[in-house]
């Protein structure tokens, strides 16, 4: 699980199809944006997407904020909790779909841990998603 993350994009838009349709056979999905204007100077504009949880406040969940990127910034890589190997296959396929590039098919990942499967993608803008369902994790 991860609270929050800021992924800097090229394409704001681009972007926010992408990781909408990537991330929803996790339960993910867009709620909100922040508007720069309301904060500090150094708080960019916000656009927000995120689990059940997350959303409806009824526990811990995890969020995903895009920004702007600047000259000179890199891409992100971000590793997401899946419930099954199967959550791992279907949030792989919904990435490429989406138009992601292969990083690794879903596969156990035993170098890591015994009962450690994972896939990995990247986006147009280089930033890594690692879809990761450990045996030893609850749901």
């Amino acid at each position: 699980m991860i609270d929050h993350v800021y992924i800097s994009v090229s394409d704001i838009e681009k972007s926010r199809a992408f990781y909408r349709d990537a991330l929803k056979p996790l339960g993910w999905s867009e709620f909100g944006n922040y508007d720069a204007t309301s904060g500090p100077d150094n708080v960019p504009d916000l656009f927000g997407l995120g689990d059940e949880t997350y959303i409806s406040g009824t526990g811990v969940g995890s969020s995903i904020w895009l920004r702007q990127r600047k000259p000179g910034e890199t891409g992100l890589y971000v590793g997401i909790v899946c419930d099954s190997k199967e959550a791992v296959d279907a949030a792989y396929a919904a990435a490429i779909n989406a138009g992601a590039i292969d990083e690794g098919v879903p596969a156990d990942r035993t170098y890591f841990a015994p009962g450690y499967y994972a896939a990995n993608v990247a986006d147009f803008d280089g930033n890594s998603l690692e879809f990761v369902h450990k045996a030893w994790n609850d749901k």
